[in-house]
């Protein structure tokens, strides 16, 4: 839950542009991590055991 200013959420106070920020930057926090893993797993074959622990 997001913290309360009387009756209404913060989120509710929130102008477009902030929202819109806050998106963007989730959007781009996502896609890294995606990248991130894309890159781990990048060249291991489906259904076999991941290699061990490689120096």
């Amino acid at each position: 839950m997001t913290n309360r200013i009387g009756n209404k959420d913060i989120a509710q106070h929130r102008s477009k542009q902030e929202k819109k920020r806050i998106r963007a930057s989730n959007i781009a926090m996502e896609a890294e991590k995606r990248a991130i893993a894309r890159a781990k797993y990048r060249n291991d074959i489906k259904g076999r055991p991941p290699v061990a622990a490689q120096a």
